[in-house]
């Protein structure tokens, strides 16, 4: 068996490290490997070490586990360092949501046609950028020749950054793509037999391929929007309890029928502002919770966060529940694990990642992150190339989103109050300059944002 160093950092988001923990423990070929977690807050490194050692001893699993406040000591001579960090927690984003709506800017500032994510932060992310630099750079430094997986959002925006401005060999990685699992079953296919190319930046992926044994599948996506969509929608609107559960909301089939292919994950969160001016919009494109970007839809989910984190504490401490009830017998769906398998043990597989284009996406630049599957083996990342997006979604919105990104990523750069001052001045809820200028300096005089605000003076 292999010793490697894995390192993550961010471990105090308990709901993720858990799964992580979990697929760890379900993957034989990585046993003798020594696993840092890392986090600034003890109190949920405490919970994390108590249901991690636990469920360790349950599997009977041979790793060695770390727990740490110290950055530098967790990344240094890794071989992996996955980046699961967000700086500030929820409470300070919505403290800057707050101070937003307050000026007439419905969900935020940061909240622009392509990026209605909650926790997408870009152009008020100065301290999750600056922090996932950091990161980067400790990696340089003390792990030179280590993979740096960029979980932390926003995938799109760091992974072109740390690409562009380290020597660090990064990839991004997301599940949004296995969306087209609830594309197939809704309409009635069995997932396994589904086979699916999805392509674009994260969090804005489009189906370029749907079949179904072998042979195209979207006639079969067009039977169901023209016979079956509507009666599906009648029920989903009196069923609906997840936020999340948008794949086939009428959001979709509009994106689908204006675009020309099918939205995939989180791509449905997105779209212009047409399906997110008010929460009343947002309730007729993504049901009654208004999806999981309204002002309901983020109070279930932070609330279910809340709720899962208390009940794998209790798990943790009390020695009559077992960690494992609360997980699959196998591993879950995320490719983290698998993919650290294939760059370290050299078993080659197939997974969708983010990475610089290159040429794999064609009408994109090459130093831009782009979302794509790829072969993944010792030698590294091999993205498929050649691939396409009809002229549409190129123009209409590939276009808009990378000129976002790259606003925010030259703001982050350079600094200066001019880059959030034209942010606001090409959003339609801009009524006047004054009314972009009022909002940035009471958000930027927020407690714990001096440095930001010196950063953009």
């Amino acid at each position: 068996m292999p010793k490697i160093k894995i390192s993550v950092i961010g471990a105090g988001s308990v709901a993720w490290s858990s799964k992580l923990v979990h697929d760890l423990l379900h993957t034989p070929s990585l046993y003798g490997s020594d696993v840092y977690f890392m986090d600034i807050n003890e109190e949920r490194l405490r919970i994390l070490r108590g249901l991690a050692e636990k469920y360790k001893s349950e599997v009977g699993a041979e790793y060695n586990f770390f727990y740490t406040t110290d950055r530098k000591e967790a990344v240094r001579d890794s071989d992996v360092v996955i980046n699961t960090a967000m700086y500030g927690g929820h409470r300070y984003y919505e403290l800057m949501r707050e101070v937003s709506e307050k000026h007439g800017y419905y969900r935020g500032v940061n909240s622009v046609e392509w990026n209605m994510v909650s926790d997408y932060h870009t152009i008020w992310g100065y301290y999750q950028w600056k922090l996932a630099m950091d990161i980067a750079r400790d990696v340089e430094e003390l792990a030179p020749g280590a993979w740096l997986i960029q979980m932390a959002n926003p995938v799109f925006e760091l992974t072109t950054l740390i690409s562009r401005e380290t020597r660090v060999k990064v990839v991004g990685l997301c599940h949004g793509h296995l969306g087209y699992k609830e594309i197939a079953q809704t309409i009635g296919l069995d997932p396994a037999r589904v086979g699916f190319e999805a392509i674009g930046f994260n969090h804005v992926i489009w189906l370029t391929k749907f079949t179904y044994d072998g042979e195209d599948a979207y006639p079969l996506i067009d039977r169901w929007v023209e016979e079956k969509a509507e009666q599906y929608w009648s029920q989903w609107r009196m069923r609906q309890v997840n936020p999340f559960d948008i794949q086939m909301s009428p959001a979709a089939v509009d994106m689908y029928r204006r675009y020309g292919l099918f939205p995939v994950g989180d791509t449905v969160r997105g779209g212009t502002w047409k399906y997110h001016s008010s929460l009343k919009t947002k309730q007729y494109w993504y049901g009654p919770t208004g999806g999981p970007d309204s002002e309901i839809g983020w109070a279930l989910y932070t609330a279910h966060q809340e709720y899962w984190l208390a009940t794998l504490a209790q798990a943790a401490s009390d020695p009559r529940i077992p960690v494992s009830s609360l997980f699959p017998q196998t591993r879950t769906e995320e490719s983290v694990v698998p993919l650290i398998e294939s760059l370290m043990l050299d078993k080659p597989g197939e997974y969708q990642v983010n990475v610089l284009n290159g040429n794999a996406i064609e009408g994109i630049p090459s130093n831009v992150a782009v979302e794509v599957p790829a072969r993944v083996d010792a030698r590294g990342i091999h993205p498929k190339t050649g691939l396409r997006l009809p002229r549409k979604i190129l123009s209409l919105v590939m276009q808009p989103r990378l000129l976002r990104a790259e606003m925010a990523i030259a703001a982050f750069l350079e600094g200066g109050r001019q880059f959030l001052i034209d942010w606001l001045m090409l959003d339609p809820r801009t009524r006047s300059e004054e009314q972009a200028e009022k909002v940035w300096e009471e958000i930027l005089s927020l407690p714990g944002n001096e440095e930001m605000k010196r950063h953009y003076s």
